[in-house]
């Protein structure tokens, strides 16, 4: 499994996005892990990173395999998961 790292989180948004990245980093990669984890165990799909779900999160690529997504807006699965991811990172920047 490839882990998501703050490193990434911070290239990536560069890469993807013109504005700076807002939000810790660390706190980010480690939510989307956590995330990847407890799906990877729960579902048939291995292939699902970290990145995946921040993908989702920042700027609301599917997820292919979890029916994020219906003619282009979220599923109930697809807010939940958000919710989730967001929950998640509040509560490790709360740790901080």
């Amino acid at each position: 499994m490839r882990k998501l790292t703050s490193n990434k989180v911070k290239q990536y948004v560069a890469w993807r996005s013109n504005q700076d990245l807002r939000h810790c980093p660390d706190c980010i990669a480690q939510a989307c892990n956590d995330m990847a984890i407890k799906f990877r165990n729960e579902f048939s799909t291995p292939k699902i990173t970290g990145l995946d779900f921040m993908k989702l999160l920042f700027f609301n690529d599917p997820i292919e395999g979890l029916f994020t997504h219906n003619y282009g807006f979220h599923t109930a699965a697809g807010r939940n998961i958000i919710q989730t991811l967001e929950m998640k990172y509040y509560e490790y920047e709360s740790e901080k």
